[in-house]
């Protein structure tokens, strides 16, 4: 079987009906110490008179060889790609087979080769901080018998440490995913093994930020409807008031801390799109085990907020035991509007003494209610983010869900993967101090009416595009096994952290004419080719080599 293969930039997506052609080899690649670097091997058969498949040995030659690994490249079902209204800057927006799933892949695995069929691999390099500067080759081989086809590459690694990330990042975590995908008891040694992976993986791709679900979050839950219970504290309701056991919690922060998450953010404390109820809480009453609070639960009821303000001042005082308290970060609830804000105010107002020196942050879109002071830490979505950049609010946040898509940047499966990087180049030029994204392992329906298996629907049923809810999928045994989609992410906070050094070294001046020299960068206007975000880094990457 004849075989064509060549090195392409990460920053590819290679469809199965796509001309090899089409795709632009690379020889070479550059990266600062600390950081993940990655390419792609290209490889298709034009041999018609051959078998249509032919099994290859896979082979890594080079000096960096023990921090490679290597992974396909796999294609995943997306019926829907984006919205009828979307812009035109997606890859495709038709239903059908979309790369994106990074299947693990072991360097003494075979590699299948299909006549007619453009297949990937994604080749990843963790350059370690203690590697001496200098140019590294790099050969990823198909090998059988005497035939061997080679994609080859030089990594230039720069003399600099890639800085520590300062920018707060989380995507929201849904225990109860894991539980119903691996169908384990809520909790339990396993599921808390698993929960382990999917937060290691988590910090491994800049989340240092945990949703902890102190009680089950009002998250996507349909309104007098319920989520499989996740809740770390136990709750009993005495004669004297409410007691409290913290030992699962505790549990839960020194898991997240061995695997490297910094910040700690406490579960919703009302119910979403308004702050009008309270969340599901179970707990203990005169020896029954039972739903304490819930959709029938009035946010401002005097016996929630006695409640709530008992929690709240046992929880802060083990968080001070455990050394976290200053890593929280609290919220009432997500995405109000206008018309949510009086009841916004009335259960802010419950609680927000006991919560004074922590940040108190949602995501929020109105810049009208932002001004009435209700929400001092707003978090405007991408797409509504000019308002309060003008009006220099500290510390800003943004997020993107699945209704930014158009103009701005998002994960879309269906988005060029330099769609989904040029963000980190936006967090840099303003200054971005946090990110929000709802979904980093989302595997139910809308409203969470029931479980899906994201293998097969990777839309939770038509709720939003395609890899909008999740960054990575259930591999067995509780990996979780990475996406493209999630990899441009990476990118994008790697770069923001490259962006930060050559602006301590060169100064934000030159660093901006580098982002700018084409005109002015936005949230929402941006040159849209991969070559000029490709150029973007490399000059970035000058900046700090010329001036260490």
């Amino acid at each position: 079987m004849s075989i064509l293969i060549k090195a392409i930039s990460a920053m590819e997506k290679c469809f199965m009906d796509e001309d090899f052609g089409s795709k632009k080899a690379i020889t070479r690649g550059e990266a600062l110490l600390g950081e993940e670097f990655s390419f792609e091997v290209a490889y298709t058969s034009d041999d018609p008179a051959h078998h249509p498949k032919a099994v290859f040995h896979l082979n890594v030659v080079s000096p960096l060889k023990q921090w490679i690994t290597v992974r396909t490249v796999e294609q995943v079902p997306v019926r829907m790609p984006a919205y009828r209204w979307a812009d035109d800057n997606y890859l495709r927006k038709t239903p059908g087979f979309y790369p994106d799933l990074l299947e693990p892949l072991n360097p003494k695995d075979d590699v299948m080769v299909t006549w007619g069929e453009l297949k990937a691999l994604w080749v990843t390099v963790k350059v370690p901080r203690t590697l001496e500067p200098g140019d590294y080759p790099i050969a990823v081989r198909l090998e059988s018998g005497e035939q061997v086809y080679s994609a080859e590459i030089t990594l230039h690694v720069i003399g600099a440490v890639l800085p520590k990330q300062t920018m707060i990042v989380t995507e929201w975590f849904h225990c109860d995913c894991i539980a119903n995908y691996y169908d384990l008891e809520t909790f339990s040694p396993k599921h808390c093994e698993y929960i382990g992976k999917f937060m290691r993986t988590a910090v491994e791709n800049g989340i240092n930020a945990i949703l902890m679900p102190v009680f089950t979050p009002p998250l996507d839950t349909a309104v007098g409807g319920e989520r499989r219970t996740t809740q770390l504290v136990d709750v009993t309701k005495t004669d004297d008031g409410w007691s409290f056991c913290f030992n699962r919690a505790e549990q839960w922060v020194n898991l997240a801390r061995n695997v490297g998450v910094e910040y700690f953010e406490v579960s919703h404390l009302y119910t979403q799109w308004g702050a009008k109820h309270a969340p599901k809480i179970m707990g203990w009453e005169n020896g029954e085990y039972r739903r304490l609070f819930g959709w029938d639960t009035d946010a401002t009821s005097p016996e929630y907020r006695e409640f709530l303000r008992a929690f709240l001042k046992a929880f802060l005082a083990k968080m001070e035991e455990l050394g976290v308290a200053d890593r929280l970060l609290f919220h009432i609830s997500d995405e109000p509007g206008l018309d949510h804000l009086e009841s916004y105010k009335a259960a802010k107002e419950q609680i927000a003494d006991l919560l004074e020196g922590h940040p108190i942050m949602d995501a929020l879109s109105s810049f009208e209610f932002y001004k009435t002071g209700a929400c001092s830490n707003p978090i405007p979505a991408n797409n509504h983010t000019d308002p309060f950049i003008e009006a220099g609010v500290p510390g800003l946040w943004t997020y993107y869900c699945c209704s930014q898509g158009s103009d701005v940047s998002n994960r879309f499966i269906a988005m060029p993967m330099a769609r989904t990087r040029v963000i980190g180049a936006q967090f840099w030029k303003y200054g971005i101090a946090g990110f929000l994204q709802w979904g980093y392992n989302f595997y139910n329906s809308q409203y969470s009416v029931r479980p899906l298996d994201p293998f097969q629907i990777t839309d939770g049923e038509y709720f939003f595009p395609a890899g909008d809810g999740f960054a990575v999928y259930p591999g067995p045994h509780g990996e979780p096994w990475e996406t493209l989609h999630m990899k441009a992410f990476t990118m994008a906070l790697q770069d923001r952290r490259a962006m930060d050094l050559a602006e301590r070294l060169a100064g934000r001046d030159a660093v901006m004419s580098v982002l700018e020299r084409e005109g002015e960068v936005t949230f929402s206007k941006y040159p849209h080719s991969t070559e000029w975000l490709e150029d973007l880094r490399a000059g970035i990457n000058r900046l700090i080599e010329e001036n260490l």
